[in-house]
């Protein structure tokens, strides 16, 4: 495919299986293996936390159902990009993008590489080491910020998945592929185990721990629950290189997000059975905790490897389907130029591939994990939520736009899913302010580069939304 001044396009080169491995391996990445902690410090009870794990799939599945109506009508690249774009104007569409870029996907992945560094610390301790403080209030909580050898560690692995998938994308997504049909085994190995050994017990389900409770508590757990199943919609970011979208896109979604879901409130059956509420509660890395006290020793080693697994494939998902927003934004003239670029031998958004990780590395060395996915998880949903009634403007803006697929349950369902975005908004705003804050803030930058792009666009006489590289 080539774009209309005759520069290489983006390849169809992404089928089914690769499709749902986006899905599903960016989905189950660091959060099963370590959320609950945080969910159970919040709600005391293994029965309240299997209920924000049901509630915070009812709301992706939601979001799924909307999201593929949405793909399968507009298969391009960037996803929300351009369904905001689309129903909105590019001034939303625009805010989205340079969310992912500089707050959104990059601080996903930078969290995900700090995940990956700590499972290894199971193995080398003095990872956990600080290297350096900075005196300055710019840490956690608004403390020196201290850098540990893991996050150079970090840094290295988001680069490395960088040059895989700058070699193109039927390359990435074959890694893709593998990695999460071995991530999938090894979490039916740490299932089937947590209950085989006899080392569990059912009435740990009864067990309680100190915790806020009540609405606060529940929301608080909410939004670790939704870090742990963000990415669900990542496919759609890369709709222009997947074959059959119409068909293939919708099928990905949905099933992609039910799978997960059902084997999230297995593994966390299976911590339960094993731990009791407030062990899980006190466990910072609760799947290698449950699988030592199942196994012995060996067994935490054998999570750890299996939770790195499950990152490591999380991160190549992220970053293969992240790099394609800011690429989609600059080939409309409101990014760097250059970012919009595909390299014409291996047909992959380079630049934009290279500028992502790179600035991603660059986040791993501003906080600690749960800073981290609740800076990622106010923003994101702000647009998760006006990307889902874009169903309804569209429906009414753009009667004619052919809709292979049309939302299961429309218009209860999306409206639900943008109202409980609304709540997490609200509660995350409250709950983390400063976290939530600076993640506006950095959307807000943006201004000034937007209004400087049109700016450029009126003086070449470009008419704003370029056609280049679209199917």
């Amino acid at each position: 495919m080539t774009t209309a001044e005759g520069a290489p396009g983006l390849r169809r080169d992404l089928g089914q299986w690769a499709a749902a491995a986006i899905v599903v391996g960016t989905v189950i990445g660091s959060g099963i293996f370590l959320v609950p902690k945080d969910m159970a410090e919040a709600v005391g009870t293994p029965g309240m936390v299997f209920l924000v794990w049901v509630v915070g799939g009812a709301l992706s599945l939601a979001g799924a159902l909307t999201y593929a109506e949405l793909s399968a009508a507009l298969p391009e690249a960037g996803g929300e990009y351009v369904y905001l774009r689309a129903a909105y104007g590019p001034f939303w569409g625009f805010l989205y993008g340079w969310t992912q870029m500089w707050v959104g996907k990059s601080g996903s992945v930078a969290t995900l590489a700090t995940a990956f560094f700590l499972y290894l610390a199971n193995f080398r301790p003095e990872l956990e080491r600080v290297a350096f403080s900075i005196p300055l209030p710019i840490g956690p909580a608004g403390g020196p910020l201290e850098v540990r050898y893991g996050q150079f560690l970090a840094m290295g692995v988001i680069l490395l998945l960088a040059g895989i998938n700058y070699f193109g994308v039927r390359f990435g997504g074959g890694v893709q592929v593998a990695l999460t049909l071995t991530k999938l085994a090894l979490i039916t190995a740490i299932i089937v185990l947590g209950f085989g050994t006899g080392q569990g017990a059912v009435s740990n389900y009864a067990t309680t721990t100190a915790a806020p409770g009540g609405a606060s508590g529940f929301f608080v757990a909410l939004v670790a629950a939704l870090w742990a199943y963000d990415g669900w919609n990542n496919v759609s970011m890369v709709s222009s290189e997947i074959r059959s979208p119409q068909r293939n896109l919708p099928l990905a979604l949905i099933a992609g997000t039910l799978t997960v879901a059902v084997i999230y409130l297995a593994t966390n059956a299976a911590y339960f059975y094993v731990l009791p509420a407030w062990e899980v509660a006190s466990s910072s890395r609760v799947a290698a905790d449950a699988m030592r006290r199942a196994l012995g020793g060996w067994g935490g080693h054998a999570v750890s490897i299996a939770a790195m697994v499950s990152i490591f494939a999380a991160l190549n998902g992220s970053i293969l389907s992240g790099a394609r927003v800011p690429y989609a934004m600059a080939r409309d003239g409101l990014f760097f130029g250059p970012v919009g670029r595909v390299h014409p031998g291996y047909r992959t958004p380079a630049v934009s591939i290279l500028a992502l990780s790179g600035w991603a590395a660059v986040l791993v060395l501003s906080g600690r994990y749960k800073q981290l996915y609740t800076y990622v998880i106010f923003a994101n949903w702000l647009f998760y939520g006006m990307t889902t009634a874009a169903v309804f403007v569209l429906r009414r803006k753009r009667p004619e736009l052919a809709r292979p697929y049309r939302t299961l349950g429309y218009p209860v369902l999306p409206v639900l899913f943008v109202l409980g975005a609304g709540a997490i908004i609200v509660s995350t705003l409250r709950e983390s302010p400063r976290e939530s804050l600076m993640g506006l803030a950095l959307i807000l930058a943006g201004l000034p580069f937007y209004f400087r792009c049109k700016k450029q666009q009126i003086r070449g006489g470009r008419p704003g939304a370029a056609a280049g590289g679209r199917p």
